[in-house]
């Protein structure tokens, strides 16, 4: 058996728990590779399906319990805390309530095979409130669905694996080199992307300041969903309120004769 492998048969079931776990907390190390690993290696006297699906389900359902439990306590700030620190703050907060409200408890099994939603979800339960013993049932099901899923593929192209584990143990250091280049010119990319859309947003705001000046002048449309408006508790006065998702049906209630701030976090 090649090195890299070797190396994961001497240490898979805690580097399988703790990728999974790092993953699911949020950290930027993904699980796929661990899971497909085990699978490869299923079927050797050191390692069985009960235990690699016991001990991936374990990290994931552990990492997801606290996000739950956050935000149940934290409310939206979590979400806005995970959002900005995402690559696409823009639209992941707005992104998952749509699935959450599209889905209800199922997108926690969906979830899971959608990178960054995966951590958005347990949060988002927790946020609206979603009795703890769906969440468990849920996310237990989206857990296992999605450990199964990598750990049978691994299985099932253990040879292929093998032969890509021998190739860059072959290449080195330089494999570790062109992956972190190219991984670091994506981050590079998104985060580019990410300044130029909020540069193009700043001429067209304005701050609280100068809106409490023009109260009077302008017609303020707050575009936060029921959850946001629930948790934070608060409203501009004067402010007209509908779901975001509303804006192209209900357009005909906004005044036309006066300028038009649109307020949604």
């Amino acid at each position: 058996m090649h090195q890299p492998m070797e190396f994961f048969l001497r240490h898979g079931y805690l580097l399988l728990f703790a990728m999974v776990l790092a993953e699911q907390l949020g950290a930027p190390i993904p699980a796929m590779p661990a899971l497909l690993a085990m699978g490869a290696l299923i079927g050797t006297a050191n390692y069985s399906w009960a235990g690699a699906l016991s001990l991936a389900l374990a990290a994931s359902m552990a990492a997801d319990g606290v996000w739950y439990g956050i935000g149940r306590q934290r409310g939206s700030s979590v979400l806005k805390l995970l959002c900005r620190i995402s690559l696409e703050p823009d639209s992941c907060v707005s992104s998952t309530r749509y699935w959450f409200r599209k889905l209800g408890g199922w997108a926690l099994v969906v979830a899971k095979f959608v990178p960054g939603l995966s951590t958005l979800a347990p949060p988002m339960a927790g946020l609206s409130h979603m009795a703890w013993w769906k969440f468990l049932g849920a996310d237990g099901l989206g857990g296992l669905l999605w450990a199964g899923a990598f750990i049978l593929l691994g299985h099932l192209f253990r040879t292929q694996l093998e032969d890509v584990a021998a190739y860059a143990g072959r290449l080195g250091g330089w494999m570790i080199v062109v992956l972190c280049g190219v991984l670091a010119l994506w981050i590079g990319w998104k985060y580019f992307q990410r300044w130029r859309f909020i540069k193009s947003l700043r001429m067209a705001r304005i701050r609280p300041e100068d809106l409490k000046l023009r109260l009077s002048d302008v017609v303020i449309i707050d575009l936060r969903t029921a959850e946001e408006v629930a948790s934070d508790g608060a409203k501009i006065p004067g402010s007209l309120w509908f779901d975001r998702k509303e804006l192209e049906e209900r357009h005909l209630e906004i005044p036309r004769d006066r300028d038009v701030i649109l307020y949604c976090t």
